[in-house]
């Protein structure tokens, strides 16, 4: 019944939630009859068709009058059953660090439609240091509909709208610097993503080594849809990228011209100015969110199990950690101006609205590289610090604040 109709919950599962005893008296009431078993049922004390117990669960057989337990396949990891088992390792109300087993970790969101804020950013620093010290690796995981639909956007609003700039720079700062952290692990992280992973969500698979990713996984940066620009980093990863492959010359050589930045900065600027939505993994891997060693899970359900294995994996064959990088090859000022002209054109023929041009003109500036000569060596910090300062800009715009409060209220965009 649940898989063919997609029902999030069986009938008898329902009728658990509802109450067995309070709504088979209402049902009496009503002068409906009773099936004999399930008065019997109720008669001998079990309240419930399914219970847990110790991590276990259990469903009420009509033949012996007793609870059997559930049998599990093999290779499906359920978190919750884990916690029960006091599995936990440390957790806040925003998330939960789990041990897996055989020396892998996972972090567990499970906030308001994942939605990152303090609590999140807090326990991935927290978290990384537990794995680095005690754990081969770490897999962030969550069995929620949305693995994140990104960041806590009516905390921004506020923040925004009482002008407290140096506590929003500061939370940027942190959720970079946590993502950094993740980024730069000494250990594999692995992200399983499914569902929505939007903006933020989108950012953590972009830090982590290596993402195994549900079919049904819908992935973007979207933060222009809400007058803003991705400033956890997925700007700066996604640069990288889509320019990392690139073969380059140096000067002076016997072929003294570089590969042109130009086309693949445009193809940057062009996924997060119009915020495109991977509508499934594979299409992900297509528009650069993920790359081609990321892999896919068919079956959900078996999603954490593949994730861990996949950490196992990387370090059987010998994990050696990224290291920060710092000359980073940028487009320069001539891409920026040839950005500017093209959102011109379109605000020209009315594809783009006055503050579509204000946050895709941003949007050029950070990944242009800023002000600087055409194939200028950057840091990844200096992307970052670009970012950050963008999104703070634009946070002080009173279309961003338009644009905020009608997503939040609406649950569309808001073009203005």
């Amino acid at each position: 019944m649940k898989w063919g109709f997609a029902w999030r919950m069986g009938p008898f599962e329902g009728w658990d939630a509802l109450g067995v005893r309070q709504s088979v008296e209402k049902m009496a009431e009503a002068g409906y009859e009773i099936p004999g078993w399930v008065q019997e049922m109720l008669n001998s004390g079990k309240e419930s068709f399914y219970k847990r117990e110790k991590g276990n669960l259990y469903f009420y057989d009509i033949l012996p009058k007793d609870y059997k337990e559930v049998p599990v396949k093999p290779g499906i990891i359920l978190l919750p059953a884990l916690k029960e088992r006091e599995k936990k390792i440390a957790g806040n109300k925003g998330a939960t660090l789990i041990d897996l087993g055989d020396g892998v970790a996972c972090l567990e969101f499970h906030t308001k439609m994942n939605a990152i804020g303090d609590d999140i950013v807090n326990m991935i620093f927290k978290s990384a240091d537990i794995v680095s010290k005690d754990f081969d690796g770490l897999v962030i995981a969550n069995h929620a509909d949305n693995f994140s639909a990104g960041a806590n956007l009516p905390l921004v609003l506020f923040s925004a709208q009482e002008e407290e700039w140096d506590e929003l720079e500061w939370m940027i700062k942190m959720f970079q610097d946590s993502l950094m952290r993740l980024k730069y692990l000494d250990k594999p992280v692995v992200a399983a993503p499914a569902g929505m992973a939007l903006g933020g969500g989108c950012e953590i698979c972009l830090a982590a080594d290596r993402v195994r990713y549900a079919a049904e996984t819908y992935m973007g940066l979207v933060e222009v849809g809400v007058g803003l620009i991705p400033a956890g980093g997925g700007t700066k990863e996604l640069i990288i990228r889509n320019t990392e492959h690139l073969f380059e010359v140096q000067r002076g050589g016997v072929y003294p011209k570089q590969i042109e930045l130009m086309p693949y900065i445009a193809r940057v600027f062009e996924t997060i100015a119009l915020a495109k939505v991977a509508t499934s993994g594979p299409e992900a891997v297509k528009l650069g969110y993920l790359r081609p060693s990321d892999k896919m899970t068919v079956n959900r359900d078996y999603l954490i199990e593949d994730a861990k294995k996949t950490v196992l994996a990387i370090n059987m064959e010998g994990y050696t950690p990224r290291r920060p990088l710092e000359e980073i090859r940028v487009a320069g000022e001539n891409s920026f101006a040839m950005m500017k002209m093209a959102v011109w054109t379109l605000h020209e023929q009315g594809y783009a609205t006055d503050h579509d041009v204000t946050v895709s003109e941003k949007v050029a500036y950070v990944v242009c590289g800023g002000r600087v000569q055409e194939d200028s060596k950057v840091s990844e910090q200096y992307l970052l610090d670009l970012e950050r300062e963008a999104f703070l800009s634009l946070c002080g715009e009173p279309n961003t604040h338009a644009r905020i409060q009608h997503m939040l209220t609406t649950g569309k965009p808001l073009r203005n």
